[in-house]
This record gives C-alpha cells, structure tokens and sequence, in this order.
C-alpha cells in the first residue's frame, strides 16, 4: 500500500473513532462476544463512556448463553415491575450437539412472506445448556443454589449465535430448535454477526462482509426448522447504526432487510423482530425512521427493545407503541421486551457496571395481555456479571443471588 494511501485509511479510521465515541455516549446493549469453536459466547455490559473488559474464552462444547449490553441511565418513573413467583419449568435433558452440517447449496432469492405470521402462543424454551444451569448443578449445597435455580435458571432465555461460522451454524441452530420442538416449546434465538458489529467497539466482530453475511443468516435460517421460533435479529444493529457513515448504514440497513426475508423463507412460521433500541435512546421517531428503511416493516414481524437494559417494563411498553404507530406498516407488527434485569428499573445516572439494586423482571412468555407487546421476554441471562462483580461475561452466583433477590 503506498504512503499515500495509508496516511488516507489512517485518517479515515481517525474519523470514525472520533465519530463513534460521540455516538456511544447514549447507546444501550452491545456484547463482548467471546466464541468458541462450537459458537458459545459469553458477553459483557458495560456503558459508553469506559474501558471495556477484553474477550475471555470459554469452555466447550455448549451453545453461547443470553447476552450483555451497555445500560443507559436515563428512563421515565413508574412504578416498579412485580418480581415473578417462581415457577420452574419442566426439566429438559441436556442435547448433543451434531456435527457441523455441510455448506448448504445456493439459496433461492428470499421473498416476503405471502400471509402474515401467527403470534406466537406457545410455552417459551429453556435451553439445557448454560453458566447458570453448570453452576446450579456443581452447587446443590450452596445456600444460594435454590433460589438461583428457581428464578434464574429454570426461566427460558434466549440463546445466541454470536460467532461468524460458516460450515457450523444450521447444526447448531437446529440442535437447539429441535429440541424446542421435541419439548414443544418455542425457542428464543439471536444471530448477532452483522459486518461491523459495534462499530469496532468492545463487541467488534462479526462477519466480513454483507456477501458473506447473507450467506451466513441463509447457513443460520436452514436449522430454523418447520415449528415457531423467535428471532431476535442483531441487536444494536440499527439503534447503533449512526456511527457508520450513510452508505455503509444503507448497505446494513439492506442486508437486515434481506436477512428477514431470508428467515422467513425458511420457515413461515419464525416470528423476525428488529432493533428499536430502548427508551432511553432514541426518539420514536428517529427510531421508527431507520427501522423503516431497515425493512422492519415489510420483512419483519416487529420490534424489540431494552436488550440486556434495566428500564422499566412500562416505559418499554409505552416506547414500543410509539415507534410502531411511527413506524406505521401492518397491524400484525408487535413489540417483545426484554424484562430480564429491569425489575427495579434503571440505576442512577452513571452506574452500568453490576449496579447494585436491580432486581428480576417479569417472566418470560408469549401472554402479556398488552395489545401489541407480543412478548416478555429474557434475552440477558441475569446473573452473568459486566464485569464488576465477577469476570465479565462469566456467570456470577452472587450478583445473581442479588437480583433473585431484588436488593
């Protein structure tokens, strides 16, 4: 490369620096991705105005657990969400993953779905393999160990595929939707490898390039299966997206649109949410405008928000229906929230790493009885530390007993 054009990419990478650390000030929930060869990822939290814990790997061979994010402090009062009763779910014996599945062959060009998708109705799936559930079982004597399992552990949460694995991911998606389906539960899974991803921040990674994005949302749709599945598609990929410069937030913007024609081609029955953020970020509108040139509404099902944060499930419902009457498209559009962590509402300004306080959500399910809230949902795992009370990303039995707890 000449003098010339290095001192050019030098100053371009300068900029977008400069560019994202104006951007990161308010952004919500990024991962710290830590795969393996078998695609298990641990993550981390954290705010934007820190030093971010590097990557730890884990062991193997398990799928990666629910994700982290970058809480933000700002939300509305209201009052606080009840902690569930606990009420654990039916034991589900632990499943092997398969050999990777060879390269599938070309893919058709996906197209919209051709009748909207049914809202899902169904018992949510709790995946068997995780930190909580490796500590639960290696501690029965803890004093801890009950209330962790009953309220943490036993809850459905969302898996995540967060490594760029071509070759490896329909096996490990289909190990975990088939087994959902043999429970006959409905699983909760996140691709999250979008080119990019965090803007070269703490969760960098990803694939590529969008070419070889596509193939792999294709590689990831083929283990979806026939049954109903939820997809949470790459959070911050929108909400995060003002860091990129406009043809490289256009070139995104359109691979998520093709990315949810590509998931729904696969299986008509997967319900595709996008990136809304939360309410402590953007504005409705601004949201709702990038989510529709994403093609959240032609190629999804809705949106979801408070990815890994704290803010309260009301906030969060009131939010939600803002961006989808700005949003506009068909009525069929719903919202799933994520109530993991947001028991006690948001901590005090400043606060992101473990804060002390927070408390459970509500429970995961598919009945809220909220028009247009589809779901409630756990898409962080509580209990796996932003780095402060343990190791980042590592399940933490004490930070965890706190949030069981609600103190």
């Amino acid at each position: 490369m000449s003098g010339f054009r290095a001192q050019r990419r030098i100053a371009r990478i300068e900029r977008r620096r400069a560019k994202r650390r104006a951007v990161m000030v308010v952004a919500a929930s990024a991962v710290v991705a830590v795969g393996t060869v078998t695609g298990m990822m641990s993550a981390v939290e954290g705010g934007r105005d820190r030093t971010t814990a590097e990557p730890r790997l884990t062991r193997t061979p398990t799928l990666q657990p629910p994700l982290p994010a970058r809480p933000s402090p700002t939300a509305t009062p209201s009052a606080p969400s009840p902690l569930p009763a606990p009420s654990p779910s039916a034991s589900l014996s632990p499943s092997q993953l398969p050999e990777p599945s060879a390269k599938p062959t070309k893919k058709a060009t996906p197209q919209p779905p051709t009748a909207p998708v049914a809202p899902v109705n169904g018992a949510l799936y709790r995946h068997s393999e995780s930190q909580v559930l490796d500590w639960v079982r290696a501690n029965r004597g803890d004093p801890r160990q009950a209330l962790i399992e009953s309220r943490i552990a036993d809850r459905p949460a969302a898996v995540w595929f967060a490594a760029y694995n071509p070759g490896a991911v329909t096996a490990q998606v289909a190990s975990v939707t088939s087994a959902a389906a043999a429970a006959g539960r409905v699983p909760v899974l996140v691709p999250y490898a979008t080119p990019d991803r965090d803007c070269g921040g703490a969760s960098q990674g990803g694939a590529p390039d969008f070419d070889a994005y596509d193939e792999w949302i294709g590689e990831f749709a083929a283990g979806l299966g026939s049954g109903q599945v939820i997809v949470i598609l790459e959070p911050d990929s929108i909400a995060l997206a003002d860091c990129l410069s406009g043809g490289e937030r256009a070139a995104r913007f359109a691979s998520l649109a093709r990315a949810g024609r590509t998931l729904h081609a696969a299986n008509p029955k997967a319900r595709v949410y996008f990136d809304a953020g939360h309410s402590g970020w953007h504005s409705a509108r601004k949201q709702a405008a990038a989510l529709r040139a994403a093609g959240a509404a032609t190629s999804g099902d809705g949106i979801f928000t408070n990815v890994s944060n704290f803010h309260r499930t009301a906030d969060e419902t009131a939010y939600a229906r803002r961006v989808l009457a700005a949003l506009g498209g068909p009525s069929r559009l719903g919202a799933v929230i994520d109530t993991s962590r947001n028991g006690n509402g948001p901590p005090p300004a400043g606060e992101w790493c473990d804060p002390a306080g927070r408390a459970l959500g509500r429970a995961p399910t598919t009945r809220t009885g909220v028009a247009r809230v589809d779901a409630y949902l756990w898409i962080k795992l509580p209990g796996e530390s932003d780095g402060c009370k343990g190791a980042a990303g590592t399940f933490t039995p004490d930070y965890a007993y706190q949030l069981a707890r609600g103190d």
